[in-house]
């Protein structure tokens, strides 16, 4: 489903069949009740076609497939002429990475003010925003449970370990239902002023 080398998900479409889609392009994301190992969820995505389509992606397939730790290709390993695992070499990068401080994805938690580390499964919506293409995405904090909103590249949602310096966050406390529907959220997107934070894990 998740191609690590290209960074986009493979997903149906109705007119094309199958389609690829970046992280930047997901509309919603709600966990499904049942079971949490792994948990499913619905996703909303906007499909090259023009029109908006939904899904199911697993919870691995959204948090750790981007890194690559699932990856089953192989490469040929110059320095000693066998097939390495692709996964292998990904997930020592990441490890290493991390170990440095580095975190695969984060935001900024306005209730908070702090950045955290976080999962594309604490996404709740996403919605272009602004000049540049930029992305708005409605977080829920994994420490607090409140939801912020943070003005980001696409490249800080689809690429891991790719985090802009400094990013747009809407200084408002929103309620748990805030994100209801993605017409609300792109309302609040476009006519609320974004602080500028730099984005800084501690």
């Amino acid at each position: 489903m998740y191609d690590a080398l290209t960074a986009s998900y493979r997903l149906s479409c109705p007119r094309h069949g199958e389609t690829s889609v970046r992280l930047s392009r997901f509309r919603r994301l709600d966990e499904l009740p049942g079971p949490n190992h792994p948990a499913v969820y619905r996703i909303v995505f906007a499909c090259g076609c023009g029109d908006e389509h939904a899904g199911l992606v697993a919870h691995d397939d959204l948090d750790l497939a981007p890194l690559g730790l699932e990856d089953e290709r192989t490469f040929l390993n110059l320095m000693t002429s066998h097939n390495d695992s692709v996964a292998h070499e990904l997930t020592e990068l990441a490890v290493q990475r991390i170990k440095a401080g580095e975190w695969p994805w984060s935001f900024f938690c306005w209730p908070e003010d702090r950045a955290r580390p976080v999962f594309p499964s604490a996404f709740r919506l996403l919605s272009e925003g602004g000049p540049g293409g930029r992305v708005g995405v409605a977080v829920r904090c994994p420490v607090c449970a409140r939801t912020s909103v943070n003005l980001v590249s696409r490249e800080h949602v689809d690429v891991p370990f790719h985090n802009d310096r400094e990013i747009g966050v809407v200084p408002h406390v929103f309620r748990n239902d805030a994100a209801a529907t993605v017409e609300a959220f792109r309302a609040d997107l476009y006519s609320s002023a974004f602080d500028a934070r730099r984005l800084a894990l501690d």
